[in-house]
């Protein structure tokens, strides 16, 4: 996103759901990310950290065979997915973004019922796939609140790694009065009414035309589910082992004015550039074909690839989560998720064990030290941390790719990132994303690296 000190388009599209959430709070409280946090007391230095955080996710044969499928087939093998076998039907799809209608096939896979162990407030959905040309999927929630009623079924995204055969995008407008999908995130809508989400299902729909052999293939399906109190505040942890991780370092501004048909150009691109750094961290790469049609006269043209296959047609931005997440697992051997963390212990944890982090904050220039900018939303890439216990930061709202190491003082750091309410330049309150941030590692974890991710609640 911009690093301008303005509102995003997430608190645009939750301003009425803020309004709500302070009534019911008594303090002007803005929630996390999309609306709907947890109503509940300003954490004090002396609370422990909470994992208010539920994730959940299908990705082994068992789990695949435990869904029910019409017309689609599990597929086996050292990367376990679903696919398409014989179609359940044929549908016509009317693109929203080029007008364009045509018909597909497709075979759907819905998940057993979840029970969250954290009846939740926020739900977010990820997912990782190959969506060969003429091939797409959709990605639906349907959940039970626990006053025993049901949502109806949520799109949470439409999506293709490509965007020759559909315009991936979000759907805007969804809601039931009770709960509403906020580009990419389920929330209920008024937290303070003690209503909470206890249950989910995910169906996936997966499409291709008519007469094709062709699949998409799906390795990972899951949702992340969480309860955080609304909080100006959190307690300060304590540091860990300090580690430095090579990661690869890209500024966005460089890229100002760059494809402005993508989110207005590089200076709003923090988000693809914070994923195109830990994909190649991990030894993601892209061709010189497929960086063919970027102007050769641009440096570091995988920057403008990654904001062109992340952007989300609706939200008219590169900053959707589970799109970007998507994103990284279109790399072999690299899988992506959106969750929440609980502390600053848990990023030290991972990077411990070598794997790097993309975190989402917003803050005042002051909030900061050595920022020099304040941001309605930004995302960074967490590479490690000083003997101090200092965060290291590739921020790519730096002005050149030598400048994009940063060091930020741990407590302010990881206050602007784990609260869920803050105030703006403006002296109002609005909100705070709460610990959100993307996590990419390789299909197939060491087992330190499976233990750290165990460790934050990621599986």
């Amino acid at each position: 996103m911009s690093r301008a000190e303005q509102p995003s388009r997430r608190t645009v599209l939750t301003a009425a759901a803020v309004v709500v959430a302070a009534v019911g709070s008594g303090a002007g409280g803005a929630v996390a990310h999309a609306a709907g946090a947890a109503t509940g007391p300003t954490a004090g230095p002396a609370e422990a950290p909470a994992r208010p955080i539920d994730n959940r996710a299908w990705t082994t044969y068992t789990d695949w065979r435990a869904g029910t499928a019409r017309g689609t087939r599990v597929l086996g093998g050292a990367r376990p997915g679903v696919a398409i076998a014989t179609p359940a039907g044929t549908t016509d799809y009317t693109d929203p973004h080029t007008g364009r209608t045509a018909a597909w096939e497709y075979a759907t896979w819905t998940s057993p019922a979840h029970r969250l162990t954290v009846p939740a407030t926020e739900v977010i959905a990820s997912w990782n796939a190959h969506t060969p040309d003429g091939t797409w999927l959709q990605v639906e929630l349907k959940g039970t609140y626990s006053d025993g009623t049901d949502t109806p079924w949520y799109v949470m995204g439409r999506w293709a790694a490509g965007d020759q055969d559909i315009r991936r995008t979000s759907v805007d407008d969804q809601g039931d009065g009770k709960s509403s999908v906020w580009t990419d995130t389920f929330a209920i809508d008024d937290a303070s009414t003690g209503l909470r989400l206890t249950a989910y299902r995910l169906r996936l729909t997966l499409y291709r035309a008519p007469g094709s052999k062709a699949t998409p293939t799906v390795w990972r399906l899951g949702a992340m589910g969480s309860d955080i109190p609304d909080r100006f505040t959190v307690p300060a942890s304590t540091p860990g082992v300090a580690r430095e991780l090579a990661v690869p370092r890209y500024s966005q501004e460089i890229h100002a004015g760059q494809y402005p048909e993508y989110d207005n150009g590089g200076e709003a691109w923090c988000s693809p550039t914070s994923s195109q750094m830990i994909i190649e961290y991990w030894g993601g790469r892209l061709t010189d074909e497929q960086l063919s049609w970027v102007d050769p006269s641009y440096a570091d043209p995988q920057v403008c690839h990654a904001a062109r296959y992340t952007y989300d047609y609706q939200y008219a931005g590169c900053g959707n989560w589970p799109f970007n997440a998507a994103y990284a697992a279109t790399f072999d051997g690299i899988q992506g998720v959106v969750t929440r963390l609980a502390s600053l212990t848990d990023l030290e944890t991972l990077v411990a064990a070598g794997i790097p982090a993309i975190t989402s904050q917003s803050f005042r220039e002051e909030e900061l030290t050595g920022s020099g900018y304040g941001t309605s939303g930004h995302l960074m890439t967490v590479i490690g941390f000083t003997p101090d216990g200092d965060v290291i930061a590739n921020d790519p709202a730096s002005p050149s790719n030598e400048a994009v190491r940063r060091v930020y003082l741990r407590r302010e750091w990881e206050n602007i990132w784990l609260r869920t309410k803050r105030y703006n330049a403006s002296g109002k309150v609005v909100s705070g994303t709460g610990g959100v941030c993307y996590l990419y590692f390789p299909a197939r974890p060491t087992p330190r690296q499976r233990a750290a991710l165990k460790a934050v609640g990621v599986c």
